[in-house]
């Protein structure tokens, strides 16, 4: 049995939580968020996410070939990992559709370029699949991806935890092989200190936080299983079926680490569009307007970084719920210490 430290409760500092507790090992979280299920500026970019995993769809954002590689590893691990949460966490594979007015097919096409995978519908086909769209639609599937539950996963993570001493209101300043120094000064020794901080993480790593709002509409029986995503030349719009009466809408990328309130014109433009998409929206009722910071590098891309006695996991942009487990088991299985798969 190891002693472990980690730095960050967000998403993958829980992953790495579940799977070292379940290892035997003794893991310590230590956190500069309120508690688990905190609300305002402290809280982890995890609990404003959308839960896209979708691979395919973020070619569109600059993925690279490794992280389509990871994505894909990762909707492989999901539903194992969700198989043994102590609570159950919504995940549906059944694809996602890439969906376009007429008078944009321009601009559709010239996003088709870079998504390899996608698959034309007949009109028909998508009135099968999706019955609640309006009609008139173009439309594309990607076969395999699906969406995630981010707040409930959240909670079953920690929960599925609950044999580590979570430490919060408690920020890392520093983290060192075998030690983390806290904010205080106080210094925790491990076999194992393990940073996902986040933008806590900075000034040691070049992160900045992208602003994203996100919107979450209520609409019972509203009848869509599938995440959309609009091809449009100024909105880039996704709406996801959270659970059987709730839909999440988003999302803005502004470069601002800007937390106020999410903005009219983003509301507005963001409603209206899925409105134009799926016209019972219409009767939806507007739940929570939310606003959160996304860790990223200058490239977007994820730095995962293996020493003796330290592992680092930084950097995930929107891809968190996408790449985490795949990028976390790599390093589990590196260093020896676990695995987010059952033991054979």
């Amino acid at each position: 049995m190891a002693r472990i430290a980690i730095a960050g409760a967000g998403l993958v500092g829980r992953l790495f939580s579940w799977a070292l507790v379940r290892a035997g090992h003794q893991v310590e979280v230590f956190d500069a968020s309120s508690g688990p299920a905190p609300e305002g500026p402290q809280r982890a970019a995890a609990f404003s996410a959308a839960g896209l995993l979708s691979p395919l769809a973020e070619q569109d954002s600059g993925a690279d070939t490794s992280m389509v590689a990871a994505g894909w590893r990762s909707l492989q691990l999901w539903p194992r990992i969700c198989a043994r949460l102590p609570v159950q966490v919504h995940l549906r594979r059944e694809g996602s559709l890439l969906l376009a007015h007429r008078g944009d097919l321009g601009a559709a096409r010239r996003v088709l370029q870079h998504m390899v995978g996608a698959v034309a519908l007949e009109e028909t086909a998508l009135r099968d699949l999706e019955p609640a769209l309006a009609p008139g639609l173009l439309a594309w599937k990607l076969e395999g991806e699906g969406f995630i539950d981010p707040p409930a996963a959240m909670a079953a993570l920690h929960q599925g935890a609950a044999a580590a001493n979570w430490h919060w209101n408690q920020p890392v300043g520093k983290v060192l092989p075998h030690r983390l120094l806290l904010a205080d000064g106080h210094e925790i020794e491990a076999d194992w200190a393990i940073d996902c901080r986040g933008l806590g993480a900075r000034p040691a790593l070049p992160l900045r936080g992208v602003r994203g709002e996100i919107l979450t509409l209520s609409l019972a029986g509203h009848g869509l299983r599938r995440p959309l995503r609009l091809l449009h030349p100024r909105h880039r719009l996704y709406l996801v079926p959270r659970d059987e009466a709730t839909l999440v809408l988003g999302a803005s990328e502004i470069e601002s680490e800007d937390l106020s309130p999410v903005s009219l014109r983003t509301a507005v433009e963001l409603m209206a569009a899925a409105h134009s998409l799926m016209p019972s929206l219409a009767e939806a009722r507007i739940a929570k307007l939310d606003v959160n910071l996304r860790p990223a590098l200058p490239d977007h891309r994820p730095e995962v970084q293996f020493a003796p006695g330290q592992l680092s996991i930084n950097g995930l942009y929107r891809h968190g719920f996408l790449m985490g487990p795949a990028l976390v088991q790599e390093l589990l299985m590196r260093s020896g210490l676990g695995t987010l798969e059952e033991k054979e």
